[in-house]
Formats: C-alpha cells, structure tokens, sequence
C-alpha cells in the first residue's frame, strides 16, 4: 500500500503517457499501481484494476490527443471502475483537454464539446480534474468539482531564460494569447509584438500583419498547443520577412498533426519548444528542432500539495533565481 505523508495513494496510468505517469510517480515517490487496459474484437475498452483503491485517494493519468474518442472512453470507464470499487476521491490528471477548441458556439447550430466532455466527466465520477494550459480559461467554468488549470510557462521560461538570448522579443501568434505572451515576456524582461492572422476554418491561418518591433531580434512565438504547424510555418515566414534574426516557438501541448513535423523541419524555425503533456511518436522526438520539457515535477508537486491540503497556486509562477 503507497502512502504519502500519512495518506492512502493510488497513481494509475491508462494508455496515453505512460511516459510522463512513470516521471511523476517518481517524482512523488510512489510506485504506480496496476491495471489492465484491454480491447474486444468489436473496439469495446475493458479495464481491470488488479489491487484494492477503497478508501484511497487515486489519480489518474490520461492525455485526450489522438485517437481523442478512444483515451476519453478509457478514461470514463476506469472512472466508472474507481467509483465502483470505493476510492476515496477520484483526480483526474489531464495534461492536455481534448475538445478544449470547441469552447464557444461560433457559427449556429454547433455543439460545445468541451462542455459536454466536463458533463461527462462529472457523471461518471470524477472529484477533480488537473489540467495544463487550458486552450481557454472558460472551460474552468464549465465544471461543479474543483479544476486545476496548471501553467507550463515557468518551465518554459526557465528553459530560455538559460539559453541567454541577447534582444529578446516575444510573439503571440494572434490577439487571443496576448495573456499568455505578456507573461513569458516579463519573465524574460523582453518586449512583445502580435501577429495579426485571420482562420477562414480550422487548421488553416492567413496571417496578415505584424504590431510591433521585430526587425534585428530573436523572436519566441509562444503558444498553447501547435497542430498541423501550417499557423506557425506562416507566422515564421513572416516574421522572417520582417527583418527578425532567429525565431523560436515553444508551446505546451505538442500535437504536430501531419504534416506539420515536415514543415518544421523545412521552416526556418531555429527550435520548437515543448512539453510532454502528449507522448510523442519516436520519429517525432528525433526531429532535431523538436525540444521536449518535462512537466513530471509540475504535476507532481501539484499532487502533494492537494494530498496536503496545500494551495497550488505558487506551482503557477515563474520565480527567477537570483
């Protein structure tokens, strides 16, 4: 039986990042416990727990990428299989929240998915949701348990506040990550400019103009997720035009639909930097501009201080070192 500062734990990893479930359950210093994730012949998920979860605290990790539908169904019956067998509280760790750009209705008569995901999350049992860099901060609302919305930025931030880059910049990729650039900009005590850009439909990007000074610097665009990368490849172009010396990305969620690792490779993009919220296919990890940061120790600390009945809210910051 695992226990942290006098509590009954349980970690559970389903099929999505085993990866980085491994990386936490060492950070917090406990073994992840045991479940069989398997599939019949028709597609349908079975789960089998294999030791005692009554009266313990159990966390649960699944990232929502691709194949979306399959790691969310996973997730709904293991929830379903903890409430069943009496844990305690069910948490989930979510490092990246599928469906979170269907947040609003944009035209008529369409659904609001990352709603209905929080429904049905809720209904199945969960007690809490750990998420990272929610696509938009709205969908905190869309839940009645407790949700932790968690920043990737002070390891971002720390990450190139050591590579030492002299006439800084930073870029949001449109008016709506304005938020987000102006933190990573005054962790690095760097300017920021926006790339005005238009989506006539999803996955494709017309970038207009650029509101600021790029011409001489090292531009970071900064972003929560890249997909297709054809946005990015777009605002690289630009900005390239514009005079910049050499440009960076980082962002937290690494979804790099195809072809986008073609397009960064062929791109004049110095690094893309990024988190393992999404395990990555090996061809993707040896792509040399790809640079994955670990969020292990995040959402590690993340659960000792709820074990603890500790705020999270420091976890959120970037505190530079003196």
């Amino acid at each position: 039986m695992a226990t942290v500062h006098g509590k009954k734990i349980k970690l559970f990893s389903l099929s999505s990042n085993q990866e980085l479930a491994k990386e936490i359950a060492d950070y917090v210093g406990i073994p992840l416990s045991e479940c069989k994730v398997q599939r019949f012949a028709d597609g349908e998920v079975s789960i089998n727990i294999d030791e005692t979860v009554r009266g313990h605290q159990v966390f649960v990790v699944q990232s929502t990428n691709k194949p979306v539908n399959d790691n969310y169904f996973e997730l709904l019956i293991m929830i379903d299989a903890l409430k069943r067998a009496s844990a305690k509280t069910i948490n989930v760790i979510m490092p990246y929240y599928g469906y979170s750009r269907q947040d609003r209705k944009a035209a008529a008569r369409q659904p609001i998915s990352a709603k209905l995901i929080a429904d049905l999350l809720q209904a199945a049992g969960a007690h809490r949701v750990l998420c990272i860099d929610l696509h938009a901060d709205q969908i905190q609302g869309f839940f009645n348990i407790p949700i932790d919305n968690f920043r990737a930025l002070p390891i971002l931030a720390k990450y190139f506040v050591e590579k030492n880059l002299e006439d800084v910049v930073v870029i949001s990729p449109d008016h709506g990550g304005t938020t987000r650039a102006r933190r990573l900009a005054e962790a690095l005590e760097a300017p920021m400019a926006i790339i005005d850009k238009r989506r006539p439909r999803p996955n494709v990007a017309q970038v207009m103009n650029v509101i600021g000074e790029v011409e001489g610097k090292n531009a970071i665009i900064i972003d929560d997720m890249v997909d297709t990368a054809g946005t990015l490849v777009a605002a690289v172009e630009m900005l390239k035009a514009k005079g910049a010396k050499d440009i960076y990305c980082c962002c937290t969620h690494p979804i790099l639909s195809d072809p986008a690792i073609e397009r960064i490779t062929n791109s004049v993009l110095k690094e893309l930097v990024t988190t393992n919220t999404l395990q990555l296919e090996d061809y993707k990890k040896k792509c040399g501009k790809v640079v994955q940061l670990s969020v292990a120790s995040l959402i590690g600390q993340g659960i000792l201080n709820i074990v603890d009945d500790v705020s999270v809210s420091n976890l959120f910051e970037y505190i530079k070192e003196e």
